[in-house]
Protein backbone atom coordinates (compact mmCIF):
# COMPACT_ATOMS: atom_id res chain seq x y z
CA UNK A 1 0.00 0.00 0.00
CA UNK A 2 1.51 3.40 -1.42
CA UNK A 3 1.56 6.64 0.98
CA UNK A 4 -0.21 9.29 -0.70
CA UNK A 5 0.88 12.89 -0.12
CA UNK A 6 -0.79 16.45 -0.62
CA UNK A 7 1.16 19.93 -1.10
CA UNK A 8 0.41 23.49 -1.23
CA UNK A 9 0.38 25.35 -4.56
CA UNK A 10 0.65 28.56 -3.41
CA UNK A 11 -2.19 30.00 -5.00
CA UNK A 12 -4.62 29.64 -1.54
CA UNK A 13 -4.77 31.75 1.01
CA UNK A 14 -3.91 29.43 4.73
CA UNK A 15 -7.97 29.53 5.53
CA UNK A 16 -8.83 28.18 1.79
CA UNK A 17 -5.84 25.61 2.01
CA UNK A 18 -7.13 24.57 5.66
CA UNK A 19 -10.82 24.30 4.30
CA UNK A 20 -9.89 21.72 1.82
CA UNK A 21 -7.47 19.79 3.94
CA UNK A 22 -10.21 19.13 6.74
CA UNK A 23 -12.11 17.50 4.07
CA UNK A 24 -9.29 15.31 2.51
CA UNK A 25 -6.93 14.67 5.21
CA UNK A 26 -8.44 11.02 6.08
CA UNK A 27 -6.66 9.99 2.55
CA UNK A 28 -3.37 11.47 3.22
CA UNK A 29 -0.77 10.12 4.68
CA UNK A 30 1.24 13.79 4.42
CA UNK A 31 0.07 17.03 3.69
CA UNK A 32 3.18 20.02 2.60
CA UNK A 33 2.73 22.99 3.04
CA UNK A 34 4.94 24.49 0.53
CA UNK A 35 4.24 28.10 0.52
CA UNK A 36 8.12 29.42 -0.99
CA UNK A 37 7.17 32.87 -0.99
CA UNK A 38 5.72 33.43 2.67
CA UNK A 39 7.67 34.01 5.74
CA UNK A 40 7.64 32.26 9.26
CA UNK A 41 5.08 34.12 10.58
CA UNK A 42 2.85 33.77 7.34
CA UNK A 43 3.68 29.78 7.26
CA UNK A 44 2.76 29.25 10.49
CA UNK A 45 -0.53 30.59 9.80
CA UNK A 46 -1.27 27.53 7.35
CA UNK A 47 0.40 25.69 10.21
CA UNK A 48 -2.15 26.58 12.79
CA UNK A 49 -5.12 26.61 10.52
CA UNK A 50 -4.74 23.29 9.47
CA UNK A 51 -4.60 22.03 13.31
CA UNK A 52 -7.62 24.50 13.76
CA UNK A 53 -9.50 22.22 11.22
CA UNK A 54 -8.52 18.77 12.89
CA UNK A 55 -5.58 17.75 10.60
CA UNK A 56 -3.63 15.54 12.50
CA UNK A 57 -0.41 17.44 13.71
CA UNK A 58 1.62 13.80 12.54
CA UNK A 59 0.40 14.43 9.07
CA UNK A 60 2.07 17.66 8.85
CA UNK A 61 4.93 18.48 6.78
CA UNK A 62 7.00 21.71 6.47
CA UNK A 63 8.55 22.45 3.72
CA UNK A 64 12.18 24.15 4.21
CA UNK A 65 10.92 25.76 7.38
CA UNK A 66 12.82 23.96 10.30
CA UNK A 67 11.94 26.10 12.83
CA UNK A 68 8.30 26.68 12.39
CA UNK A 69 8.12 22.65 12.20
CA UNK A 70 9.65 22.03 15.08
CA UNK A 71 8.18 25.55 16.96
CA UNK A 72 4.56 23.91 16.42
CA UNK A 73 5.73 19.87 16.89
CA UNK A 74 4.04 18.87 13.60
CA UNK A 75 5.06 15.59 11.88
CA UNK A 76 7.86 16.61 10.12
CA UNK A 77 10.22 18.76 7.44
CA UNK A 78 10.76 18.67 4.09
CA UNK A 79 14.23 19.60 2.86
CA UNK A 80 15.18 21.07 -0.44
CA UNK A 81 18.49 21.53 -2.19
CA UNK A 82 18.94 25.23 -0.83
CA UNK A 83 17.52 23.82 2.91
CA UNK A 84 19.59 23.05 5.44
CA UNK A 85 21.39 19.63 5.64
CA UNK A 86 19.76 16.69 6.37
CA UNK A 87 21.97 15.36 8.56
CA UNK A 88 21.85 18.64 10.75
CA UNK A 89 18.39 18.69 10.56
CA UNK A 90 18.21 14.17 11.73
CA UNK A 91 20.93 15.69 14.67
CA UNK A 92 19.18 18.43 15.98
CA UNK A 93 16.07 17.69 15.65
CA UNK A 94 15.45 13.73 16.04
CA UNK A 95 11.94 13.53 16.26
CA UNK A 96 10.90 14.98 13.14
CA UNK A 97 10.59 13.00 9.61
CA UNK A 98 12.15 14.25 7.26
CA UNK A 99 12.01 14.14 3.70
CA UNK A 100 14.46 15.34 0.72
CA UNK A 101 13.71 16.37 -2.41
CA UNK A 102 15.79 14.75 -5.51
CA UNK A 103 16.86 15.10 -8.77
CA UNK A 104 19.22 12.32 -9.74
CA UNK A 105 20.27 8.65 -8.33
CA UNK A 106 23.49 9.95 -6.49
CA UNK A 107 21.15 12.87 -4.37
CA UNK A 108 18.89 9.95 -3.61
CA UNK A 109 21.47 7.86 -2.19
CA UNK A 110 23.22 10.98 -0.53
CA UNK A 111 19.90 11.74 1.15
CA UNK A 112 19.62 8.09 2.36
CA UNK A 113 22.80 8.25 3.75
CA UNK A 114 22.40 11.48 5.11
CA UNK A 115 19.71 9.78 7.42
CA UNK A 116 16.30 11.28 4.97
CA UNK A 117 13.09 9.12 6.10
CA UNK A 118 12.06 9.41 2.51
CA UNK A 119 12.88 11.47 -0.89
CA UNK A 120 10.67 13.36 -3.22
CA UNK A 121 11.64 12.37 -6.69
CA UNK A 122 10.71 14.77 -10.12
CA UNK A 123 9.40 15.76 -11.88
CA UNK A 124 7.70 12.44 -13.82
CA UNK A 125 5.29 14.49 -15.81
CA UNK A 126 5.04 17.39 -17.26
CA UNK A 127 3.78 20.41 -15.40
CA UNK A 128 2.77 24.12 -15.26
CA UNK A 129 5.39 24.74 -12.55
CA UNK A 130 8.41 23.62 -14.31
CA UNK A 131 7.98 25.10 -17.70
CA UNK A 132 10.07 23.81 -20.32
CA UNK A 133 12.13 21.66 -17.87
CA UNK A 134 11.86 18.02 -19.44
CA UNK A 135 10.38 15.31 -17.25
CA UNK A 136 12.50 12.97 -15.65
CA UNK A 137 11.68 9.34 -16.99
CA UNK A 138 9.87 6.20 -15.76
CA UNK A 139 13.17 4.46 -16.37
CA UNK A 140 15.25 6.65 -13.97
CA UNK A 141 12.38 6.39 -11.19
CA UNK A 142 12.18 2.31 -11.32
CA UNK A 143 16.13 2.87 -11.19
CA UNK A 144 16.15 5.38 -8.17
CA UNK A 145 13.39 2.88 -6.12
CA UNK A 146 15.56 -0.11 -6.84
CA UNK A 147 18.67 1.47 -5.42
CA UNK A 148 17.66 2.77 -2.32
CA UNK A 149 15.84 1.71 0.55
CA UNK A 150 14.02 4.72 1.89
CA UNK A 151 10.94 5.09 0.09
CA UNK A 152 10.77 6.94 -3.35
CA UNK A 153 7.61 9.27 -3.27
CA UNK A 154 7.06 10.28 -7.21
CA UNK A 155 5.94 13.89 -7.62
CA UNK A 156 5.25 15.94 -10.80
CA UNK A 157 2.13 16.23 -12.55
CA UNK A 158 0.62 13.29 -11.46
CA UNK A 159 -2.88 12.87 -11.24
CA UNK A 160 -5.35 9.65 -11.17
CA UNK A 161 -4.68 9.01 -14.71
CA UNK A 162 -1.41 8.57 -14.54
CA UNK A 163 -0.72 8.18 -10.52
CA UNK A 164 -0.30 3.67 -11.50
CA UNK A 165 2.63 4.12 -14.00
CA UNK A 166 4.88 5.66 -11.07
CA UNK A 167 3.37 3.16 -8.45
CA UNK A 168 3.84 0.40 -10.97
CA UNK A 169 7.56 1.26 -11.74
CA UNK A 170 8.65 1.09 -7.75
CA UNK A 171 7.47 4.55 -6.13
CA UNK A 172 6.81 4.35 -2.75
CA UNK A 173 3.73 6.73 -3.34
CA UNK A 174 3.19 10.06 -4.60
CA UNK A 175 2.87 13.40 -4.00
CA UNK A 176 0.15 15.96 -5.79
CA UNK A 177 -0.68 19.52 -5.92
CA UNK A 178 -3.25 21.21 -8.55
CA UNK A 179 -4.84 17.51 -8.95
CA UNK A 180 -5.95 17.74 -5.77
CA UNK A 181 -6.37 21.23 -4.36
CA UNK A 182 -7.27 23.02 -7.87
CA UNK A 183 -10.04 20.44 -8.76
CA UNK A 184 -13.39 21.31 -8.86
CA UNK A 185 -14.03 18.52 -6.93
CA UNK A 186 -10.64 17.96 -4.14
CA UNK A 187 -12.42 15.01 -2.19
CA UNK A 188 -13.28 13.22 -5.52
CA UNK A 189 -9.92 13.38 -6.42
CA UNK A 190 -8.30 12.38 -3.43
CA UNK A 191 -10.77 9.73 -3.13
CA UNK A 192 -9.69 8.19 -6.71
CA UNK A 193 -5.44 8.62 -5.78
CA UNK A 194 -6.42 6.55 -2.60
CA UNK A 195 -8.20 4.17 -4.26
CA UNK A 196 -5.11 3.68 -6.92
CA UNK A 197 -2.07 4.45 -4.43
CA UNK A 198 -3.50 2.88 -1.27
CA UNK A 199 -5.57 0.80 -2.29
CA UNK A 200 -8.82 1.68 -0.73
CA UNK A 201 -12.51 1.31 -1.68
CA UNK A 202 -14.92 3.58 -2.87
CA UNK A 203 -16.43 3.30 0.59
CA UNK A 204 -13.63 3.91 2.62
CA UNK A 205 -12.37 -0.01 3.67
CA UNK A 206 -9.19 -1.24 2.24
CA UNK A 207 -8.97 -3.83 -0.34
Amino acid sequence: MGALHFISTGRQTADEFAAICARIHPYADAIHIREKEKTAREVAEFVTALLYTGVPPQKIIVNDRVDVAAVYGVGGVQIASHSLPVRAVRRSFPDLTVGCSVHSLTEAKQAEEDGAHFCLYGHMFPTASKPGLPPRSIDSLREMAASVCIPVIAIGGIHAGNACRVMEAGAAGVAVLSAVFLAPDPVVEARRLAQIVKGERKNGGTL
